[in-house]
């Protein structure tokens, strides 16, 4: 089977734009790689930030979804532990019911965003202090989409409307091995975010293959993992490229809000710092960066160490032309049908 790629899209603000930019620009790049062949088309949660102006995937995807035509559209992902199992399998039943067959509901434990925001979303609420709760909310989630409480649950009779045909696929979204265990246990897809942590993701996926227990949904595992990804012409102009998110990534994981996605110039002055410089080149091992025949060796490494037939693909880039162009010529290389 051809290996698949499909696409997380963060909606990244680069510097000098505006969130709104960042949206429109989501848009735009959901209509060119449905026209590429791109396999699915994933809006990411995060919270009060400078630079990722996607915090609403449930609504952003309705709008995704109208305007293309041949992708999955989903979350990438609904941050659960905010939010009511029943009233997420409502917006996503909702979402199948307006685009029965390509929808994706992501769900992640993560907050996606920092613990000021986090306590703000809670709305004084106890959710993120207790951990053990989380498998109960996938439970819930999954039986609501599917009709399919289980008995003496406190919400039988509770139905998550519109009831349909058709239901959206779940798939547990993680860095660790906590979420792979979780999909296993429940016979679930998993998707593994290696441009968050690029350590020991292939054990914690391969784990999760050799653990799932088949389901009525998915009687076989379906895997997939995540990583960053910047393609140009040549390697030496990838490489000029990707130091703007490496700046921002490095920013995000020292200083905690890193701002906007800064310029190249703006990089290549910080690197100068030899400690920078050092982050820098760490937050690289994250994904590939390269030319198409490069990235292409890089993917198809990753896929084979992974056990995995699909690739989401992050990417982060100051020019939003050049994030278009290491799309399209992704899909020129690895010959995706355009559509």
């Amino acid at each position: 089977m051809a290996l698949r790629l499909s696409v997380l899209d963060q909606s990244p603000i680069a510097k000098g734009r505006t969130p709104a930019d960042a949206v429109a620009e989501t848009l735009e790049l959901a209509q060119l790689c449905d026209r590429l062949g791109y396999h699915r088309y994933w809006l990411a949660e995060h919270h009060s930030s400078q630079a990722l102006a996607g915090s609403t995937p449930e609504v952003l995807i309705t709008r995704v979804a109208g305007l293309t035509k041949h992708m999955k559209v989903g979350s990438g992902g609904v941050m659960l532990p905010h939010y009511s199992s029943f009233k997420v399998a409502e917006n996503f039943r909702m979402l199948e019911t307006l685009f029965p067959g390509r929808i994706d509901l992501g769900i992640g434990r993560a907050p996606g965003s920092d613990q000021r925001t986090m306590r703000i979303l809670a709305d004084g609420k106890p959710n993120w202090s207790n951990a053990e709760n989380y498998p109960y909310q996938v439970r819930d989630l999954v039986a609501w989409l599917h009709d399919a409480l289980p008995d003496q649950h406190a919400g039988q009779g509770v139905t998550a409307q519109p009831v349909g045909a058709s239901a959206p696929d779940v798939w547990l979204l993680g860095s660790s091995d906590d979420s792979a265990a979780l999909a296993a246990h429940f016979g679930l897809p998993f998707c593994y975010a290696h441009f968050i942590n690029p350590e020991g993701g292939d054990g914690v996926t391969r784990s999760y293959l050799e653990h799932f227990k088949p389901s009525q949904i998915h009687p076989v595992p379906h895997a997939m993992m995540a990583m960053g990804v910047m393609c140009a012409e040549t390697d030496e102009e990838a490489d000029l490229l990707s130091k703007s998110r490496e700046l921002w990534a490095t920013r995000l994981r020292t200083i905690g809000e890193p701002g906007p996605i800064p310029t190249i110039e703006e990089a290549l002055e910080a690197e100068k710092d030899v400690r920078t410089k050092t982050f820098m080149s760490a937050m690289r091992r994250r994904g590939v960066t390269g030319s198409p025949k490069t990235v292409r060796a890089g993917i198809e490494e990753h896929a084979a160490r992974y056990k995995v037939e699909e690739i989401m693909l992050v990417t982060i880039a100051f020019d939003f032309e050049k994030r278009k162009r290491s799309y399209e010529l992704l899909a020129e290389e690895f010959g995706l049908e355009a559509r």
